[in-house]
């Protein structure tokens, strides 16, 4: 069993109640959650997604754009939708994943179907760089960009430890406003 540090931005209140993946799918399945709620699961809890703002998704349409040339046969980009991963069910704003149009009707991607995960963050800057970072480290996710709005740069993990005591990437690179950033997926330049 993987032992996991405390959670930095959710979970520090004892009397909040954990989720399996299988009970927070069930709550999907039955309705106990909707559309309407937005949440995903992060490590078995539940948690608010950070709401969304003009620059956040200025910088998913301007991304969209400039990664859609770049994909190559046989992967699809997913926008702000749904991976599972064994204690967690994120919705990172990009998932590029093997596969085409119909592979994902039935399931959603896990780790053995993404290339490369990438979140746009501003509000969300502490939760990604330090509960999904763990989070995809610990699933295996290859690579795993945080294009850090604050900072006005994008930060590359790469190397995933995957389930370790203590989840990390083994590489971070950090790009500037202006710098070129290589396109790395699943692991491949």
């Amino acid at each position: 069993m993987t032992t996991t540090a405390t959670p930095a931005t959710y979970g520090l209140d004892a009397s909040i109640p954990r989720f399996s993946l299988a009970r927070y799918q069930k709550m999907i399945e039955v309705g106990i959650l909707t559309p309407d709620d937005k949440v995903e699961l992060l490590e078995n809890y539940v948690v608010l997604k950070m709401p969304r703002n003009p620059p956040h998704d200025g910088t998913i349409q301007i991304s969209t754009e400039a990664l859609a040339p770049l994909i190559p046969p046989g992967w699809r980009l997913r926008v702000q939708l749904t991976v599972v991963l064994t204690d967690s069910q994120p919705e990172p704003d990009f998932a590029l994943v093997r596969g085409d149009a119909r592979t994902y009707v039935a399931h959603h991607p896990g780790p053995a179907d993404v290339g490369l995960l990438i979140e746009v963050a501003d509000s969300s800057l502490l939760r990604d760089q330090r509960d999904k970072t763990r989070i995809y480290a610990r699933g295996g996710i290859p690579c795993y960009w945080i294009i850090n709005l604050v900072d006005r740069q994008v930060e590359v993990y790469t190397q995933p430890s995957g389930p370790t005591a203590l989840p990390s990437y083994g590489s971070v690179q950090t790009y500037q406003s202006g710098d070129r950033v290589s396109f790395v997926l699943d692991g491949v330049t």
